[in-house]
């Protein structure tokens, strides 16, 4: 019995461990993207840049893909120093992206839908921790949900419809309110069953911490469409 509770408080202890690695890191990210959007929203010279060659957000978009592909396929044989570089080049470019809500939206408004998406990453991930029910269904109807809320998000360029635009932007806030649950208790398994938190223990924390960061940027930027205030 001694050994079963010395064993479970280790396990304990490893999983509080990683969770701890997992968030730092998915802070450290958002706000390395936030400040690179801010700083380079300020930048005449970059500003400049952008408006005479807008073809550069879809550079960044396609190279976050590019990024998040390599990462994901690649993390078992890269180091954590490698996987760590990747990570934060992720953030960076997504900063780049972002530079254009700066624009379109007031910095209070933009100041108050952050902190009320991290007041509901926060709920829902621990929700996910805590919470004893099986998400696995739930989650697997989330992320078909997902696939048919990127094909709508694409439609929705051709067509351009304004009831599209709103059903997308509400689906959305559920999708990404019950992801951060589902993926916050998946993590949490995957980290029980890893059992060490060692360099892949580590690998498996960074992960997390994208999974959770796009979770959080999502469901922040679907939110904005509904608090912001658009700038005339």
């Amino acid at each position: 019995m001694t050994n079963y509770t010395t064993a479970a408080s280790q396990t304990q202890a490893m999983v509080a461990s990683l969770f701890k690695s997992m968030y730092m890191q998915m802070a450290a990210a958002l706000t390395l993207t936030g400040i690179t959007a801010f700083f380079l929203s300020r930048s005449e010279a970059f500003m400049y840049t952008l408006f005479n060659n807008p073809s550069l957000i879809w550079i960044a978009l396609f190279a976050e893909l590019g990024v998040v592909i390599l990462l994901s396929a690649r993390v078992g044989r890269m180091s954590i120093t490698t996987a760590t570089l990747m990570f934060i080049l992720y953030s960076v470019l997504t900063g780049v992206t972002f530079t254009t809500i700066f624009l379109a939206y007031d910095l209070g408004t933009i100041a108050s839908t952050f902190f009320v998406t991290a007041g509901t990453f926060f709920t829902m991930s621990l929700v996910g921790y805590i919470t004893r029910m099986d998400l696995s269904r739930i989650g697997n109807i989330l992320y078909m949900m997902l696939i048919g809320l990127v094909i709508a998000t694409v439609v929705n360029i051709f067509v351009a419809s304004t009831t599209l635009h709103w059903i997308v932007t509400y689906a959305g806030i559920v999708i990404f309110t019950g992801l951060i649950a589902y993926d916050t208790q998946k993590l949490k398994e995957m980290f029980m069953e890893y059992g060490t938190a060692d360099e892949n223990g580590q690998k498996l924390a960074l992960m997390g911490a994208l999974t959770l960061y796009l979770d959080f940027i999502n469901l922040f930027l679907h939110l904005l469409r509904i608090f912001g205030n658009s700038r005339d």
